[in-house]
């Protein structure tokens, strides 16, 4: 899972992600890829339940990445049909530039009623810039999901407005502990006690001012079809 780090700007995020990620793992079984893998913080979660992972990512990926198989996911990837029981891909797919090739190539590899569980941002900020291309909603992500080839698709929102809106904030704020070292360590003990509560207080907002149609981003799982 990610690591949470309580006096960062984002944790609530992060933790969103691990409960809404990982709630889909007991769905995993046999060979698992991951489309993007990076640093694998899921691995060993996706392990309790998989008997083997496969990590996938490019050469011009900006983490530590620990590739099993060097692949550009805009192109074909080097796997035969039906190689897979599942396939995990997490905050990637806004990266692509042609990402409807990496879902129908995910397609491709999946046995049949494998699954895919996906995760991706959707009113989140540009980031790993140049490599950063769209957004989508979750029509959109049914839509192209769908195009693929996927069946019994299910999208769940990770936050609702407030953490959202208080990430937001956050992000902005974060700008204050950059400068001069007097002005690093000025605001930075005062801005992680800060985060720290407006988190707190915004997941407790979510859970009782429900909205929808705000959201950080999607978690999204679908099977392969039967031929």
């Amino acid at each position: 899972m990610y690591e949470i780090n309580k006096r960062s700007h984002n944790w609530a995020m992060k933790d969103a992600l691990n409960v809404n990620i990982v709630s889909n793992f007991n769905k995993l079984k046999g060979i698992v890829v991951d489309l993007g893998c990076g640093e694998r913080p899921f691995e060993k979660d996706i392990l309790i339940y998989a008997e083997r992972y496969v990590g996938v990512d490019w050469s011009n990926t900006l983490h530590k990445s620990k590739i099993d198989v060097l692949a550009d996911l805009n192109a074909k990837l080097p796997f035969d049909n039906a190689s897979f029981d599942g396939v995990v891909s997490f905050e990637v797919l806004e990266h692509l530039s042609e990402p409807q090739m990496m879902l129908s190539e995910a397609h491709r590899i999946l046995k049949d009623n494998g699954i895919i569980i996906l995760s991706i941002p959707f009113q989140w900020w540009i980031h790993e810039a140049p490599w950063d291309f769209q957004r989508y909603t979750k029509y959109g992500l049914e839509y192209q999901f769908q195009k693929a080839g996927f069946i019994n698709i299910q999208i769940v929102e990770t936050t609702g407005f407030w953490v959202l809106w208080v990430l937001k904030l956050n992000y902005q704020l974060l700008r204050l502990t950059k400068g001069s070292y007097l002005k690093r360590n000025f605001f930075r003990p005062l801005l992680m006690l800060f985060w720290y509560l407006n988190q707190k207080i915004a997941i407790f907002l979510d859970k009782k001012w429900s909205e929808k149609n705000e959201t950080a981003g999607y978690v999204v799982s679908a099977n392969k079809g039967h031929k």
